[in-house]
């Protein structure tokens, strides 16, 4: 089946080609993204759409704001431990070693970081949010609809990244984007036409066996 070979082939983009993608390529994608399940059938996500101008205008802002200023995090900063510790810095590890930067690089290793910031040179960027009243539930609901919109663009030819970075610093997306104080900052997608020389669009993070993450009950 062909949703078998999309979610096969998904992995992260974070180099892009400049040139835009067609709106009405994303005007489908958005609006098949609109019936992925939620809870209740409350669709508690709501999108900003940036391109061109509005886009370059906020990966500056958002670029100065990150220089100088401290993390703020609408639903929290994680805490990374165990297990998910160790998966964490081994992708980070094998994504650096994949492009050749040392770990005693830190400016090259800083430089890459930044480049969540610019959204990796993506001609666009999906800035996802929920209503606050409807706590977790909502965000996982946002879950639900963030894999379906990155397979239904996938499906479309086109690459996209989730940037958990962007809701790091959700005091200056808000401002930005003259959030309402009922809406919570959820994540960032970036996606357009992926740059197929670039090596790191090559890196495949690993994957735990499926048997680690469900139990089986019989009886």
């Amino acid at each position: 089946m062909e949703i078998t070979r999309l979610v096969d082939e998904r992995a992260s983009c974070r180099a892009f080609r400049p040139d835009p993608v067609d709106d009405a390529v994303i005007d489908a994608a958005f609006a098949r993204a609109q019936k992925a399940p939620s809870w209740c059938n409350t669709q508690p996500w709501q999108v900003h759409l940036l391109s061109g101008e509005a886009l370059a205008s906020f990966a500056k802002v958002l670029g100065e704001h990150v220089a100088t200023q401290p993390q703020r995090a609408d639903l929290g900063l994680p805490t990374y431990t165990g297990v998910h510790a160790d998966r964490r810095r081994e992708a980070g590890r094998q994504m650096y070693a994949h492009l050749g930067i040392a770990r005693e690089d830190h400016a090259a290793r800083g430089a890459q970081m930044l480049r969540n910031f610019d959204f990796f040179g993506a001609p666009h960027l999906a800035v996802l949010t929920v209503d606050a009243d409807l706590g977790s539930y909502g965000v996982l609901d946002c879950g639900g609809y963030l894999a379906t919109l990155m397979l239904l663009l996938g499906d479309a030819g086109l690459g996209t990244c989730a940037l958990g970075s962007l809701a790091m610093y959700s005091d200056v997306v808000r401002s930005h984007l003259g959030l309402e104080d009922d809406r919570l900052l959820v994540c960032g997608l970036a996606f357009g036409h992926p740059d197929s020389e670039a090596r790191i669009n090559d890196f495949r993070t690993a994957r735990a066996p499926w048997t680690e993450a469900v139990t089986r009950h019989v009886r």
